[in-house]
């Protein structure tokens, strides 16, 4: 509507223009080289404007001739840049396609029409690190490590060609130079945080972590700072007891649920007189995650104490969360020290109808130490041997008697303390015989293989029986074909058709003709 009325008002203004000439007329005389010319001062104005329009419209003509060299030029380079593209395009897709011949020859074509185009040197990279071609593929990404704009790019390509040929020095190396150029950049911040941590250098490892905060999630971020920090803390325990105990209490107000922080810091502060201090933190750390660790330090959180006071601090301790195995097994344990039997067999007492092996070898030690009934020990500790396992220190299938900050795999905070093997979810029914009241002299029962009348009910047979069946019934073979994560592979398997691409225009030189030459010009 604005445009609307702003027009209505210019052509106003222009008709009010002329008109203000035509109630005011005037004669123009020019006179030149001789001849004299009258004319009305409108049909001058007129004249005027005509011939500003002639003078513009041979002037644009001119421009148009002086200029067309460049303008073809132009038009030709455009052309150029064009097929370029299209080039780039069919290999990307022919690369996420998985079709190796294809993405090798837009690769050539897109290096031949775009030689100096980024993504034609990633093309070209990707294509020859597709065809198993490292030396090209490096070469590439080490182009692109040169130029300003697709620098991070290269520099990410040489890490994973030096990962692939297992070269750790060259990988920290252009990790390092990565890092210095964008320090937020994930990739090399963690490549520079897993190779200190490879040379337990925990202090650079800190400040590896420090330059990715940005790209870290806030809790991620304060769980890897607390294992870094107690892992300093425990390489320090016996050179330097003040800062590691400085680590280990950061470490705890991060993480409150890091066991071996939290027993670090309960044994270094109760060896410092802050006995109260310790037992909040560790009574804390035991509320999130009950552990053997956590219960050991808060038994001996006052040196010199009797073995009845460490019981009743254990009891305490296990009040906590009633019901849960590790406080009975610490309140058994400290039971066994006082020699209160009866209070540890208590404590045991929920868990014996399907003990774990530590519930049916602290029972044969109990056993032994109150009756020395050798049948009772035997029984118990053959128990204790077809029962189900405890939770250990486990990561990438390796179980640590101790927990380590990085698991074999070079995984930060790998070690979790849960059953061995548990992800695979195989478990299979122990056999158990209903628990018999004690007897001083009481013969050992016989073993489950001596019983005929339980045979048929046994569930090994069971068991045996399901893994013939499997055994017989045929399996399907399954290869999994693991890829860079840059890398898509060699094949793809795609259908017949889908894997060819047009026939690219010719690159081979004009004919030597004018007329061929001039028609070439505009394929």
């Amino acid at each position: 509507m604005i445009r609307v009325v702003l027009f209505l008002i210019s052509v106003a203004i222009v008709a009010a223009g002329f008109v203000w000439f035509a109630d005011r007329p005037g004669d123009v005389a020019i006179t030149w080289m001789g001849y004299r010319v009258e004319t009305s001062l409108m049909v001058a104005a007129l004249a005027v404007a005509a011939l500003i329009l002639v003078v513009m419209f041979v002037w644009a003509i001119l421009r148009g001739i002086i200029r067309s060299p460049e303008q073809v030029s132009l038009f030709f380079r455009h052309r150029r840049a064009m097929k370029g593209y299209l080039a780039i395009s069919r290999g990307l897709i022919a690369i996420g396609a998985g079709d190796l011949r294809v993405a090798r020859k837009s690769a050539d074509e897109a290096a031949r029409l775009s030689p100096g185009e980024p993504l034609a040197l990633l093309l070209a990279a990707q294509s020859a690190q597709m065809a198993g071609d490292r030396g090209t593929a490096e070469q590439a990404f080490r182009a692109m490590s040169t130029r300003a704009d697709t620098k991070l790019l290269g520099l990410r390509g040489l890490y994973i060609e030096a990962q692939r040929r297992n070269d750790p020095a060259v990988a920290r190396r252009v990790a390092q130079e990565a890092a210095r150029v964008q320090p937020s950049l994930t990739w090399a911040g963690q490549a520079l945080l897993d190779g200190h941590c490879a040379a337990a250098d925990w202090a650079g490892a800190l400040l590896a972590l420090d330059q990715m905060k940005g790209g870290l999630d806030k809790a991620d971020y304060r769980r890897k700072r607390a294992v870094l920090l107690t892992a300093r803390a425990l390489a320090l325990d016996e050179i330097d007891r003040d800062t590691s105990r400085a680590n280990a209490l950061e470490a705890v107000k991060l993480a409150p649920d890091l066991v071996p922080a939290a027993a670090l810091t309960g044994r270094r502060l109760a060896e410092a007189g802050e006995a109260r201090k310790a037992g909040k933190i560790l009574t804390a750390a035991w509320k999130l995650n009950p552990h053997p660790d956590i219960a050991d330090a808060y038994a001996n959180l006052r040196f010199g104490d009797t073995a009845r006071a460490r019981l009743t601090r254990m009891q305490t301790l296990a009040e906590k969360l009633p019901g849960q195995l590790e406080g009975a097994l610490a309140v058994a344990l400290a039971a066994l020290e006082a020699h209160e039997f009866g209070v540890a067999r208590a404590a045991l007492a929920p868990h014996l109808s399907a003990p774990t092996r530590r519930v049916a070898t602290l029972m044969a030690q109990i056993e032994a130490a109150e009756h020395g009934n050798e049948g009772r020990v035997r029984e118990w500790m053959g128990r204790a041997m077809r029962a189900a396992g405890d939770p250990v220190w486990t990561a990438d299938g390796v179980v640590s008697d101790r927990w380590l900050p990085v698991s074999p795999n070079g995984r930060l905070d790998g070690f979790a303390w849960k059953l061995p093997l548990a992800e695979l979810g195989a478990s299979q029914p122990v056999i158990e015989f209903a628990e018999a009241p004690a007897a001083p002299i009481a013969p050992a029962p016989p073993e489950p293989a001596a019983r005929p009348e339980l045979a048929p009910e046994l569930p090994v047979r069971k068991v045996a029986k399901a893994a013939a069946a499997a055994k017989a019934k045929p399996v399907e073979a399954v290869i999994p074909l693991v890829h860079a994560p840059d890398d898509p592979g060699l094949d793809s398997g795609l259908s017949p058709g889908l894997d060819r691409d047009p026939v690219p225009e010719s690159s081979s030189p004009p004919a030597k003709g004018a007329w061929q030459r001039l028609l070439w010009l505009f394929r």
